[in-house]
C-alpha cells in the first residue's frame, strides 16, 4: 500500500500485489477530502439524514454511481416486476450487437398466454395467442404495461423457452454487468423461489440501461401503451408526481411486497431510487418520492480534483524513474450534503508496480473515493508522462527487490 498525503509520499505494499495509494486532505469546502469515516446512512434526521420505512432501499447518483443512501441494500429479496429490468437489458444488449431487430417476430405461444396472458390474471398487454408481435412492441408491452406475456414471447423468441432464458441469458448477462447476487428463474419477475435481487444491484441495472441505452430508456417515460385495442398507462406513479421523473419500473408479489426503481433528474442532476418490501403501493409510492426529493434538495456536487491535477505516484518497475504521476483528464467531483461536515477517503488502487516502458495517457488504475464503507466515486486514472526503460542495473536491482517482497508476503500467508 502506498498511503500519502498530497504532496508527500511514503512508501510500503499491500499483500497480493495491489497497491493502493491514500490520500487524505483536510481542506475548507472548496474541494475537501477529510481523512475520517462517516456514513450518510447514519446520520441522524436532524443532521440532514434520511430516514424511511422501506425494509430495503438504496438512493444513488446516476452519473458516478455515489451512493447518497442506502438501507439493507444487499439483502436478497424477490424482485417482482422490477426484474423485468433484467429482461430488458439483455433484449436492448442483442440489438445492440445486431442479434436481434426490433422488427422481429415473435409468436405468442399458449404458454405464454396461459401464465402471462388474459388467462393469467396477472399484468398482461393482452397479446393474442398464436399471433405474431414484433419485439419492439413486445418491449412496449413488457416496460410499459408490465406484460408478463411479453416477457415471455421475449424469452421464447431469445432462447426457445423461458427457463434457458433465464439461466442462460439473464443470468449471464447480469454477472457480465457485475450484478453478482441476482438469480433468476423466470423472464418476468412472477413468483419462484428462484427470482432474487438486491436494491443495490437493481439500482446499478437502472444506472447502465439509463447510460448505456439512451434511446431505449425513453420507453420507460412513456405514460400509455396500446395493445390489442386495450389502453393500458404506465403503472409507475412517479411519473405524474414528480418533476424530472422518467422511469422505470414497479413490482409486487405476496412474497416481496411493493417495490419500485425509480428515476428523476432535476437541475442537471439524476438520481436513482430502489424500495422493496412495503406493505402497499401508496407507500411504496410516498416512500420513492421522498426518498428523491430528500437527495435533489440536499445534497451538490463538489469537486475534488480539477482534470489533470497530479493524484499521486504508482511504483515503476525496470524504469528510467522510480515512480509515475497519475492524473484524471475528468475532474474528479462527488455529491455532498449541502449542509453537512461529510468525511471523505480517497485512493489510488493499482497493480503494480507498473512495468516500463510507459506511455503518457497510459491507463494504470483508478482512484476510489469511499463515503463511510460506500464507494462515492470510482473513476481512471492514467499516466501523466512516459517513462522509458531503466538500465540493466535499475532493472535488476528492481528484480531483486520484488523477489524479497513477493518472499516475504508468502511468509506473511502462511502465518
Amino acid at each position: 500500500m502506498f498511503p500519502f498525503s498530497l504532496g508527500k509520499v511514503t512508501t510500503g505494499r499491500l499483500l497480493r500485489g495491489l497497491i493502493a495509494g491514500a490520500i487524505a486532505a483536510s481542506v475548507a469546502w472548496g474541494g475537501a477530502l477529510l481523512a475520517a469515516n462517516q456514513s450518510v446512512q447514519g446520520a441522524k434526521k436532524e443532521e440532514g439524514g434520511f430516514e424511511g420505512d422501506a425494509p430495503t432501499a438504496i438512493l444513488i447518483e446516476a452519473t458516478t454511481g455515489s451512493v447518497l443512501f442506502e438501507k439493507n441494500a444487499d439483502e436478497l429479496r424477490a424482485p417482482s416486476s422490477m426484474m423485468k429490468l433484467m429482461t430488458a437489458e439483455v433484449v436492448f444488449h442483442a440489438i445492440q450487437e445486431g442479434k436481434v431487430k426490433l422488427t422481429d417476430e415473435y409468436p405468442i405461444s399458449e404458454y405464454a398466454w396461459r401464465h402471462g396472458g388474459a388467462p393469467s390474471g396477472t399484468s398482461t398487454m393482452f397479446a393474442a395467442i398464436h399471433s405474431k408481435v414484433s419485439v419492439d412492441d413486445l418491449l412496449h408491452g413488457a416496460i410499459i404495461q408490465s406484460g408478463n406475456d411479453a416477457c415471455i414471447a421475449l424469452a421464447e423468441g431469445m432462447a426457445g423457452n423461458e427457463r434457458t432464458f433465464a439461466s442462460d441469458f439473464m443470468t449471464k448477462r447480469a454477472r457480465e454487468l457485475g450484478l453478482i447476487k441476482s438469480t433468476f428463474a423466470n423472464a418476468n419477475g412472477l413468483p419462484d423461489p428462484g427470482n432474487k435481487m438486491t436494491a443495490r444491484e437493481l439500482a446499478m441495472l437502472a444506472r447502465h440501461i439509463i447510460l448505456t441505452y439512451p434511446e431505449f430508456y425513453k420507453l420507460f417515460g412513456e405514460k400509455e401503451f396500446t395493445w390489442n385495442k386495450i389502453r393500458q398507462l404506465n403503472r409507475n406513479p412517479l411519473l405524474n408526481s414528480l418533476e424530472g421523473a422518467d422511469g422505470l419500473k414497479t413490482g409486487y408479489t405476496k412474497e416481496g411486497g411493493y417495490g419500485m426503481v425509480g428515476s428523476a433528474v432535476q437541475n442537471g442532476v439524476r438520481l436513482i431510487v430502489v424500495v422493496n418490501g412495503l406493505e402497499d403501493s401508496e407507500d411504496r409510492a410516498n416512500e420513492a418520492k421522498k426518498m428523491l426529493e430528500w437527495g435533489f434538495r440536499n445534497f451538490e456536487w463538489r469537486n475534488l480534483f480539477a482534470a489533470q491535477q497530479p493524484l499521486g505516484y504508482a511504483r515503476v518497475f525496470g524504469g528510467d524513474s522510480r515512480s509515475v504521476p497519475l492524473t484524471s483528464p475528468e475532474p474528479i467531483k462527488v455529491m455532498v450534503q449541502k449542509n453537512g461536515n461529510e468525511k471523505l477517503i480517497a485512493r489510488l488502487v493499482y497493480n503494480g508496480p507498473v512495468r516500463a516502458p510507459i506511455q503518457a495517457g497510459q491507463p494504470v488504475g483508478v482512484i476510489k473515493v469511499w463515503r463511510g464503507p460506500n464507494i462515492a466515486v470510482e473513476q481512471p486514472v492514467y499516466a501523466a508522462e512516459s517513462i522509458g526503460t531503466g538500465s540493466t542495473m535499475r532493472r535488476a536491482i528492481d528484480g531483486a527487490s520484488e523477489l524479497v517482497i513477493g518472499m516475504f508476503r508468502a511468509g506473511v500467508e502462511k502465518l
